[in-house]
C-alpha cells in the first residue's frame, strides 16, 4: 500500500511538474517574442495614423490585453495536458479489460505510464498463472474423485455379491458359508480403510496438520511396515532388503511418518516387477537421516517428476523400464531429527 501510495504521489508530482514547466516556457516565450516584436518595430518609422501602429501600441502598452493573452495561453496549455492525462487514464482502462482476460495477450501503455504497464503485466502474469494452477487443481480433484469411486465400488461390489450369493444360495456348507462370510468382511473392512483415507485427505486440505512428535526408532518402524507388506511381497515373489542401522532414532509423528513409508513402500512394491528386489538404505549424512528405496520398475518421466508430490497427481501413464529411487531426508535438529 505504501508503494502505491509513493507512487501515486510521483505521478502528481509529474502532472504539476509538466504543467509548471509548460506555463514557464510559455510566458519565457511570450516575453522574449515581445521583446524582440519591440526592437524589430522600432527599425521602422511610424505614423500615428497608420492601422498597424495602433494595433502594435495596444498590444505593447495595454498590460489587461497582456494578461488576457497570457491567461488564454495557460487554459490552452492545461486544456491539452488534461486531455493528454484522459488519453492515459482511458489507456489504463483498457488495460484493464485485457488484465481480466485468461490470454497470454501483454499490456502495452504509452512511455509516461511504463511503470503502471510493468506491474500490470506482473500482475495479469500472476493472474494467469493461479488460473491455470486452479484448474489444474480442479482436474486433479475431480480425477481423484473418480479413482476414489472407482476403489470404493470395487469392495463393495464384492461385499454385494458374497452377501447376495449367502443369501441366495441355502445348501451352502458351514465352511464356504464362513469362507464368504470372511471374504465380505475382509472387503468391508477395505472399505472402512478407503473411506477414512477419504476423510483424512479431506481433513488434511482444510485444517493444518497437527504433529504428535515423540522419539522413535526408525529401523523398527520400517521393520514394522515391511511386516504388513509380507502377504504382497511374498505373493509377488519379490524380496525387500532393508539396511539401516538400529541405532538410528528419529524426533517426529510416527502415525503421519508411518503413513509416508507405508505409501513410498507400497508404490515401490506395485511399481516394480515380479521375481526382483526391493532395497531400502537408511543412513545418517551430516545432520541428515536420509531413506532411500529403489526398485526395478518403470521409471516416471523426466517431464513429470516435478508434478508426482503434487495434491491429487496421479500418474498412470506407461513408464520405460529403468531403476527408480525414492528417497526421504529427515533434518537433525540437536539431539533429534525432525521430518522436513
Amino acid at each position: 500500500m505504501k508503494s502505491n501510495n509513493n507512487y501515486s504521489a510521483s505521478l502528481m508530482k509529474k502532472f504539476i511538474k509538466k504543467i509548471f514547466n509548460s506555463i514557464i516556457i510559455y510566458t519565457s516565450l511570450l516575453i522574449i517574442g515581445w521583446v524582440i516584436a519591440r526592437i524589430i518595430c522600432s527599425q521602422f518609422i511610424w505614423y500615428p495614423n497608420d492601422f498597424l501602429y495602433k494595433i502594435l501600441t495596444i498590444i505593447g502598452y495595454n498590460p489587461y490585453l497582456i494578461a488576457i493573452i497570457w491567461s488564454l495561453g495557460c487554459f490552452i496549455i492545461l486544456s491539452i495536458i488534461t486531455i493528454q492525462n484522459l488519453y492515459y487514464i482511458n489507456s489504463i482502462v483498457e488495460a484493464c479489460n485485457i488484465l481480466v482476460k485468461n490470454d497470454d495477450e501483454w499490456i502495452k501503455l504509452p512511455d509516461n505510464l511504463s511503470q503502471i504497464e510493468e506491474k500490470m503485466n506482473q500482475v495479469k502474469l500472476q493472474s494467469s498463472k493461479n488460473y491455470r494452477l486452479a484448474k489444474e487443481n480442479e482436474q486433479k480433484k475431480n480425477d481423484l474423485i473418480v479413482y476414489l469411486a472407482h476403489d470404493l465400488k470395487t469392495p463393495l461390489t464384492s461385499i454385494i455379491g458374497y452377501l447376495d450369493l449367502l443369501k441366495e444360495t441355502t445348501d451352502l456348507n458351514l465352511e464356504q458359508r464362513a469362507k464368504y462370510t470372511k471374504i465380505a468382511l475382509d472387503k468391508a473392512y477395505r472399505l472402512e480403510e478407503l473411506i477414512n483415507e477419504f476423510f483424512e485427505i479431506a481433513k488434511f486440505n482444510e485444517t493444518n496438520i497437527v504433529l504428535m512428535k515423540k522419539n522413535l526408532n526408525l529401523k523398527l518402524m520400517l521393520e514394522q511396515i515391511l511386516d504388513e507388506f509380507y502377504p504382497l511381497i511374498n505373493e509377488q515373489k519379490k524380496k525387500v532388503l532393508l539396511n539401516c542401522n538400529e541405532k538410528i532414532n528419529c524426533f517426529a509423528d510416527p502415525d503421519k511418518l508411518s503413513r509416508v513409508f507405508n505409501n513410498i513402500i507400497k508404490n515401490a512394491i506395485f511399481y516394480s516387477f515380479e521375481n526382483t528386489e526391493i532395497t531400502i538404505n537408511a543412513f545418517l549424512k551430516n545432520e541428515n537421516i536420509c531413506v532411500y528405496i529403489q526398485n526395478e520398475g518403470f521409471t516416471i518421466p523426466k517431464e513429470k517428476l516435478n508434478s508426482i508430490f503434487e495434491k491429487f497427481y496421479r500418474l498412470d501413464d506407461a513408464r520405460n523400464t529403468t531403476n527408480r529411487w525414492s528417497w526421504i531426508r529427515i533434518k537433525h535438529c540437536k539431539r533429534n531429527y525432525i521430518i522436513t
